[in-house]
């Protein structure tokens, strides 16, 4: 079995601006800065055929150049904190990007995704941080931006089977300009 996931990478620039919202909160778990990304869709523990399966049909989904854009930040878990995130903004490119994968994975047998395609970078966990602590934090960074940037690829990742899943390890990027797999 293998734990897959696409998701679109953050360039340096921007991934600078994330690293500098990784202050002030005593007991967070600040996400290490090759491990940012834009999930597309997770597809959890698959056996090695599927995973094969899925690599062709990522292969066949296609993808023009746009502009992400990052703004905001918030959190998952409602009246218990557990992850804050920097928000992505929506677009039209980014909502078809994401159906595409959706429906390629449901093409090779996945189970639909039940929840709502919120599109962010995680950029802690909060297992050790209070609620007001972690709504604080939002508070005073509320108006967090970076510059946006263009992608032109997505990438399949692999993780280990952990909260949190890193470090991440590039599989595939698509479309496939001939770059070596990196282990």
């Amino acid at each position: 079995m293998i734990r897959l996931f696409t998701a679109l990478e953050i360039p340096d620039e921007a991934a600078e601006k994330l690293m500098r919202l990784q202050q002030g909160l005593d007991g967070a778990r600040w996400i290490e800065r090759p491990d940012f990304h834009i999930t597309l869709r997770f597809m959890g523990d698959v056996p090695e055929n599927v995973a094969a399966d899925i690599d062709e049909a990522l292969a066949e989904i296609p993808m023009e150049p746009f502009e992400v854009e990052l703004e905001g930040v918030g959190e998952f878990g409602g009246k218990r904190p557990h992850t804050l995130w920097a928000g992505v903004k929506m677009s039209e490119p980014l909502r078809v990007l994401q159906g595409r994968h959706e429906s390629a994975m449901r093409r090779v047998g996945l189970k639909p995704e039940t929840r709502n395609y919120t599109p962010h970078v995680t950029i802690a966990r909060l297992s050790h941080v209070s609620t007001d602590e972690a709504y604080r934090f939002i508070e005073a960074n509320n108006l967090f931006a970076a510059p946006r940037f263009e992608v032109e690829q997505f990438t399949l990742f692999s993780a280990k089977a952990s909260t949190g899943g890193g470090p991440y390890v590039v599989k595939t990027r698509y479309p496939d300009f001939g770059w070596v797999e990196e282990e």
